[in-house]
């Protein structure tokens, strides 16, 4: 593959697309085990690599810091422009025509427990059917996700949170919250007040790093501020504690569904707790690589079998 590129002159005459995805890797990770284990090479071929890229570039693109390695102003550079050119190069390897059963990429996604137990299993049922090649690597939601799409090291996020511009965002279903409590909880009505939760402590899900979750930002709202309780990192973590506790956990309605009422009961949430819609995000880099637009289309209809499950309840 012959690339001539604009980048001060650059010519990469010789370099082929493994060299490419190489450099855009190390520049993701900026860590050489990680970037070798991804691309399934050695550490020293990944150290050799490095020593190519410098010389066809002409720049140390990363040097070694107190906290591991950093990219050079160079280097940052050529991540934005290979940010844009890989999907387009990738798609002129495929060919026009995409083919899923062909597929030996590697798509990384960014979701929490919740999404995983309401999507997990309609989303790669299909995937896997289809595309038995493929590799998906699932990574938490974290404060970082929206910054790792911006960056290349994640291609789909799963959030109920819109991200901000230039990220895409596709609202994929509509969710509620629920009010779950142990069985011998003092509360009994079948629906909660607002007086109700800000009256017990709650079992909290922290995977946003120090910012409110969607259910505290709700209940702020309304003038109720969730008395410290439990703070654990998974939705399904937070059921797991309420047996035998004064606890309320205020959940996403779907979650709930899949989990068996033994030593837990399930109240409706005050109503001014209004549903929200949650979606997936993704870089316009993205949008129009066909591996990427097929992922999100199986996303789309694993979504819209819950709305038909809806339907039929």
């Amino acid at each position: 593959m012959v690339l001539r590129s604009n980048m001060r002159g650059v010519q990469l005459e010789n370099a082929d697309l493994n060299l490419l995805k190489a450099l855009e890797v190390l520049l993701e990770e900026r860590h050489l085990t990680r970037a070798a284990a991804r691309i399934h090479l050695s550490q020293s071929a990944m150290s050799r690599t490095l020593t190519r890229l410098r010389a066809t570039f002409d720049d140390e693109l990363l040097v070694r810091t107190a906290r591991g390695f950093e990219p050079t102003p160079r280097a940052r550079t050529i991540q934005r422009e290979l940010a844009l050119v890989m999907p387009r190069l990738r798609s002129i390897v495929r060919g026009d025509e995409f083919s899923p059963g062909s597929v030996t990429d590697v798509v990384r996604v960014q979701l929490t427990d919740y999404a995983a137990v309401v999507l997990g299993n309609r989303l790669f049922r299909q995937v896997f059917g289809q595309a038995p090649g493929i590799s998906v690597q699932a990574g938490w939601l974290s404060p970082e996700s929206f910054d790792d799409l911006e960056h290349g090291r994640a291609d789909l996020v799963l959030t109920p949170v819109p991200p901000p511009a230039p990220l895409r965002w596709q609202p994929l279903f509509t969710e509620r919250f629920v009010c779950v409590l142990s069985r011998d909880h003092p509360l009994t009505a079948d629906r909660l007040t607002v007086e109700d939760l800000a009256s017990y402590p709650h079992a909290s899900v922290v995977v946003l790093g120090a910012e409110r979750m969607l259910a505290e930002s709700r209940l702020a709202t309304l003038g109720i501020t969730a008395r410290p309780g439990l703070r654990v990192p998974f939705f399904t973590g937070a059921i797991a504690a309420l047996p035998g506790t004064p606890l309320i956990g205020v959940l996403p309605s779907r979650l709930v569904d899949h989990v068996p009422e033994r030593e837990v009961r399930v109240a409706a949430a005050p109503e001014q707790l209004e549903d929200f819609a949650y979606g997936m995000a993704w870089h316009p880099r993205l949008d129009a690589d066909p591996l990427h637009t097929w992922l999100r289309n199986l996303v789309l209809d694993a979504s819209l079998q819950l709305a038909d499950l809806d339907e039929r309840a």
